[in-house]
């Protein structure tokens, strides 16, 4: 039942944040949609938590 409310949660997040967006990496700037970005940064973070928590 959780699975499928966050499946339900995830489908309209992706709906709502599909235009595109410019992001400045470093120096070029990026068009991705919203979505794409945020999720790539949530993935980073998770990666990195991970990184830090095997660490300590």
């Amino acid at each position: 039942m959780i699975g499928a409310v966050l499946l339900l949660l995830t489908f309209v997040f992706i709906i709502e944040n599909r235009e595109p967006a410019a992001i400045r990496v470093i120096i070029p700037i990026v068009v991705m949609p919203l979505w794409a970005a945020l999720t790539a940064m949530f993935l980073v973070g998770l990666i990195v938590g991970l990184v830090w928590r095997r660490r300590s």
